[in-house]
């Protein structure tokens, strides 16, 4: 566990059973201004080089561009769109010019904190959820088939648990929609909330009520995060597993 500044989190990133390698990378600024999680996708290393590059395009981009003590929404806002089209370009530009990295993506979901507004958001399938008074939110909207599908009225959120579509992307960093403007949640941080940043491997592996049970007693963030990413394991998640826990205190 670490602490800074009205802040505590904890962070895990493990292999899981099922893959040999993991595409899954996860990053804490060491002033806490922001938290993100990318789920690398691609064949042999590519997954890995997408998440690794999305991971330190965006951080050095937010670190240059955004007065965290005294911008306003516009401009933090403004700077995420940018930092998120960045990253996005520079993957693409990758993947076209090298073979070894041909069609590689990643998911990015991001946690930031500038002027005492909290600012979420991301592209692809990894999530931030807020527990706030015993109450779960996902904050984040997921790019995929499945949940246009339950926009669409076509099946249920319950059908797109394990709908065979549910891991496919229609928008992630690597794509021309990848760059278009991030949809974003500013909230006024309140003693007590938790947050949660993690790829899809927890999601799949663990419900909502798990995890929200977890968030809500496990009073170090460190432990939280641990205890999250085993119960996904043990339920079967099929994927690389990681897992970001964030305490306002």
């Amino acid at each position: 566990m670490a602490d800074y500044s009205g802040l505590k989190w904890g962070a895990v990133s493990i292999t899981g059973n099922f893959r040999e390698n993991n595409e899954d990378r996860c990053h804490v600024d060491t002033l806490a201004r922001f938290f993100l999680v990318a789920d690398g996708m691609g064949g042999q290393c590519a997954g890995e080089k997408a998440s690794e590059l999305a991971i330190e395009l965006i951080s050095q981009r937010l670190s240059q561009s955004i007065d965290f003590e005294k911008d306003d929404q516009e401009r933090v806002g403004d700077a995420l769109d940018r930092a998120v089209a960045h990253a996005n370009s520079e993957i693409m530009a990758l993947g076209e010019l090298d073979p070894e990295y041909h069609n590689m993506g990643t998911t990015i979901t991001f946690l930031l904190n500038a002027a005492n507004q909290l600012y979420v958001g991301g592209v692809g399938d990894s999530r931030t959820y807020l527990l706030r008074d015993g109450e779960m939110q996902q904050l984040t909207k997921d790019h995929s088939l499945t949940q246009a599908l339950v926009e669409a009225g076509t099946i249920t959120k319950d059908e797109a648990a394990n709908h065979r579509y549910r891991n496919v992307l229609w928008r992630y960093l690597g794509t021309k929609e990848g760059g278009a403007k991030v949809d974003l949640k500013i909230i006024k941080p309140r003693v007590g909330d938790r947050y949660m940043l993690c790829s899809d491997g927890v999601s799949d592996g663990a419900s909502e009520s798990e995890i929200a049970s977890l968030l809500g007693s496990e009073a170090d963030p460190q432990q939280a995060a641990e205890a999250i990413v085993r119960i996904a394991e043990e339920g079967g998640s099929r994927d690389n597993i990681t897992c970001i826990v964030v305490h306002i205190v």
